[in-house]
């Protein structure tokens, strides 16, 4: 394992914040005043709800706020310098050599038109092969399978997260900050990378500071804690439900065929190397029902849930939509097969242009489909925001003024917003905290009960498949392995 020059003593302060407050002026406090220390050879998490300042301290640290929001109390300092105040050229510097900032949504800063072997290579202090290869297996990555020469947009959201680990390791840095490192990944490798994250402050005497809503990544690997609260915003009440929906509302769709897909399969290939990310998988969701697709990072389940939203087109293999065929591609189906699948991406970046406010985000789909006079768009897009528990002043934010969490439940607002029939949700919680997941999923669970919204979920916690879903498909390696009602397979999660 590589270690970095400058590496600092065990225990060493290597950056301090002191009573520290952000805000917009005018407008929202982003971090309540907070104050913490991070040391060499420590891993500092921090903690609290969705909204209360978390990656806006992680950006503090890196000097990189969101736009127009400004220092108004206390101290920061990182590697004794205030980076809230450096030149640009010096901030630059500091950045490429002595600081790795990974974000919450990793995808979106890999060039998708690079290998990841290049990727990585482009920031190392050792570009070469082998350091480039040993970085991918350090992260619990695949080298012999093609991987390295495939681009970002043929990996896996988990896989995607740990090569952007790998680039940020690769400059072997002394401090390395984390959004949420583990959003996305199944358990096992979630304590992969609390094991690494140990290794890597130990061995290489690193800094870590990770902003962190897994209590059990917390529990593994963090040796000090830091726990943040929401600025003072106005409350939104909690919509409670009785919860999943009943299984008599499926049975009784069952004579419909809603979405389905048979034999469909997707391939990746590069440079004579084959990835079959889908091979022959077979998928039936009824209308009304709750359906989860489970199964390891890089198993195929969001390569499955574009196929479905017609974002990714098949190889082979062919949809269906209510007995009739559904076009491969989305552009090629009529508006009312778009209106009726909407998909929440795991990244609501992806969903969300940063140059338009939340309620222009919102807005747009209920225009383009067409289903209210414009005088009633307002009142809708704060009844959206009600619904996933947001105040209706958010309509006037910019995606980079909200947390990962609320930008999470905007995308899942936005994809609301067409009143669809089929649901389909990549990861939807993985940035929430815990009682915010809860929140979401009893909006879920009532829009079922409600309109027999379908809903298919993938996700990698499985407590929230076994409450929330009725039947799961199972996948690996691309492959479907079982189906079937999720008490039988998913029984003990």
């Amino acid at each position: 394992m590589n270690e970095p020059a400058s590496a600092a003593a065990p225990d060493t302060s290597v950056a301090s914040a002191a009573g520290l407050e952000i805000r917009i002026p005018g407008g929202p406090v982003l971090l309540r005043p907070a104050s913490l220390t991070v040391r060499a050879g420590r891993i500092t998490a921090l903690t609290g709800p969705s909204g209360s300042g978390k990656t806006t301290l992680l950006r503090a640290l890196i000097g990189h706020l969101p736009a127009g929001a400004v220092v108004t109390a206390g101290t920061l300092e990182v590697l004794g310098r205030r980076p809230l105040d450096l030149a640009p050229d010096a901030l630059r510097r500091l950045l490429r050599t002595r600081i790795a900032y990974v974000g919450q949504d990793p995808g979106s800063a890999l060039n998708p038109r690079m290998r990841i072997r290049r990727i990585v290579a482009e920031t190392a202090t050792d570009p070469s092969g082998a350091a480039v290869l040993g970085l991918l297996r350090e992260c619990r990555l695949p080298v012999d399978d093609g991987l390295p020469d495939r681009r970002p947009t043929a990996l896996s959201g988990g896989q995607q997260r740990r090569v952007a680990l790998a680039r940020a390791l690769a400059r072997t840095p002394g401090i390395l900050l984390l959004d949420e490192p583990t959003a996305g990944l199944d358990s096992a490798l979630r304590d992969e990378i609390a094991d690494l994250l140990r290794d890597l402050a130990t061995a290489r005497g690193l800094a870590v500071v990770l902003a962190c809503h897994d209590p059990e990544l917390v529990k593994a690997c963090a040796d000090d804690i830091v726990r943040l609260t929401v600025p003072g915003a106005a409350h939104v009440p909690r919509r409670r439900t009785a919860g999943p929906t009943p299984r008599s509302t499926v049975t009784a769709a069952k004579n419909e065929n809603g979405l389905v897909a048979h034999r469909v399969s997707v391939a990746f290939t590069h440079r004579a190397t084959r990835h079959q990310a889908l091979d022959a998988v077979d998928f039936s969701a009824a209308p009304g029902s709750a359906t989860g697709i489970v199964g390891p990072s890089g198993s195929g389940k969001t390569t499955l849930l574009r196929v479905l939203a017609g974002l990714h087109p098949a190889d082979s293999g062919t949809l269906g939509l209510d007995g009739q065929p559904l076009a491969l591609t989305a552009r090629g189906r009529p508006r009312a097969h778009q209106r009726r699948i909407q998909l929440v991406p795991q990244n609501p970046l992806d969903a969300l242009n940063p140059s338009r406010t939340v309620g222009a985000a919102l807005t747009r789909p209920l225009r383009l489909h067409g289903r209210m006079p414009r005088s009633a768009v307002a009142a809708r897009v704060a009844e959206l925001l009600r619904q996933v528990e947001l105040p209706a002043d958010f309509a006037d934010r910019y995606p980079g003024e909200l947390s990962g969490g609320q930008r999470q439940r905007v995308s899942i607002a936005r994809a609301l917003a067409t009143e669809p029939d089929f649901l389909l949700c990549d990861e939807i919680t993985s940035a929430l905290d815990p009682w915010t997941a809860a929140t979401v999923m009893d909006l879920l669970a009532a829009l079922r009960a409600d309109r027999s919204l379908t809903v298919v979920m993938v996700s990698h916690e499985l407590h929230l498949i076994t409450a929330h879903t009725d039947t799961v498909h199972l996948l690996d390696s691309g492959r479907l392995t079982a189906r079937g009602p999720t008490a039988e397979l998913v029984p003990h999660a």
